[in-house]
């Protein structure tokens, strides 16, 4: 189960992190460069890796809560204080990327964007939290600086930068395809 945890966490840490810039890139080159790039074909690969991630998590999901309940805290999350913003990020991360198994709405990629960003909802809320946090806090000596490390923006460049860059690979992956196939 270890071995489960470490590839879903270098998975979210690589492609699923950065979705909305990587949709987003596309997006703005499909609307920049009129059907000059394959990103229908894309987005459509996007389309299918959430839905295939997100049937692994649903998968790892059940098989934790069933085999180690005390590992995952569903009951306490599910019946707490905060139980309806529980359940909006647990429909959104399970269900929700299962309207992509519509076809007309997983053609539509401003929908793709809106899965993806809710997809991972309560990450991009704790983020959030962390960074104002850190932004109000007055606890810790200036000499703990890390200097450009530090920023709290750091992380969301690093992740939209790592999203650009996997559009222009994925965008050339198509088009190499495709010149292979016409030679």
């Amino acid at each position: 189960m270890e071995l489960y945890d470490k590839i879903i966490r270098i998975v979210d840490a690589n492609f699923i992190f950065c979705l909305f810039p990587l949709i987003l890139t596309l997006i703005l080159i499909a609307l920049v460069f009129k059907n000059r790039f394959k990103t229908k074909q894309a987005l459509n690969l996007i389309r299918w890796s959430i839905v295939i991630y997100t049937a692994v998590s649903i998968l790892h999901f059940i098989i934790g809560i069933t085999l180690f309940p005390d590992e995952f805290a569903f009951i306490n999350r599910a019946t707490g204080l905060y139980w309806v913003i529980y359940w909006l990020m647990f429909f959104s991360s399970t269900m929700l990327p299962f309207t992509l198994l519509i076809r007309k709405l997983a053609t539509k990629p401003w929908y793709i964007l809106f899965i993806a960003v809710f997809m991972k909802l309560g990450v991009y809320f704790e983020r959030f939290v962390i960074i104002v946090t850190r932004l109000h806090r007055d606890y810790l000596p200036d000499n703990w600086n890390l200097g450009f490390l530090s920023f709290p923006m750091f992380a969301f460049i690093v992740i939209s930068l790592q999203g650009f860059v996997l559009a222009i690979l994925l965008l050339l992956f198509f088009e190499l395809k495709e010149r292979k196939r016409t030679i």
